[in-house]
């Protein structure tokens, strides 16, 4: 899996504040579907979809992952 649907994205997001809120810090990896996303790699999608929604004032229908340690 190189892509990930918004749906799929949103729940990574949540996923990762929720982490983040509860330990005070950013997890490593999210994991979603079975594909281990690295901490480098969620942050940048992140700030690919925030740079999306500001020029073109919609979401994305998906989002590309860079690079991805694994994937069940």
């Amino acid at each position: 899996m190189n892509i990930l649907s918004l749906e799929q994205y949103r729940e990574m997001v949540d996923e990762v504040i929720e982490f983040k809120n509860q330990n005070g810090i950013m997890p490593d990896y999210a994991v979603i579907d079975g594909c281990r996303i690295e901490k480098q790699s969620y942050i940048n999608m992140i700030e690919r979809v925030n740079k999306f929604i500001l020029e073109m004032g919609r979401n994305p229908r998906s989002v590309e992952i860079e690079d991805i340690d694994y994937c069940i």
